[in-house]
């Protein structure tokens, strides 16, 4: 079997259970951030939205995977999660179901995103909450940015590949 070359290749599932393929965001510039509801980089969200909202009718989109395998920050299920971002930070953006993003159990999107964009030094894990993914209009990841970078800090980016 071939391995997956581009983000068309995956599927993510929505809280509700359901799942989607990926090959519906063909020809969008796609940012994807592990999130998490309870850490210090949590108001990241805001930024998220920014982005979102000044971009989206360009063919952006920012995508969140909850995840509670950092510091167990994120122990809400899809609902509080929702609740969370909605009255915090009025995120309007697509929240995933939660997954793992490190180990045996991640997310089949979050292995490959780290083989395509290794972090500091070649390391392939995932360091924390709020690591962000840039991918291209052709499914390709451009660009991994560390927790630390704001969103506001990506716009130049995103705005290259618009």
């Amino acid at each position: 079997m071939t391995p997956p070359r581009t983000i068309a290749d995956f599927d993510a599932t929505l809280p509700n259970g359901e799942r989607v393929s990926l090959a519906d965001k063909a020809g969008k510039v796609l940012l994807i951030v592990n999130t998490a509801s309870k850490c210090g980089f949590t108001p990241q969200y805001a930024g998220l939205e920014a982005l979102w909202r000044q971009y989206r009718d360009q063919g952006f989109e920012v995508i969140g995977f909850p995840c509670n395998q950092f510091g167990h920050q994120e122990p809400g299920d899809a609902d509080e999660i929702a609740s969370f971002c909605d009255l915090n930070f009025g995120v309007s953006f697509p929240l995933m179901a939660k997954v793992d993003v490190n180990g045996t159990d991640a997310a089949p999107l979050y292995d490959w995103l780290k083989a395509e964009a290794p972090g500091v030094l070649g390391t392939r894990g995932i360091k924390w909450n709020f690591t962000k993914f840039l991918i291209g209009r052709d499914g390709q990841v451009v660009r991994r940015y560390a927790p630390t970078d704001k969103p506001e800090k990506l716009a130049g980016d995103i705005e290259a590949l618009l």
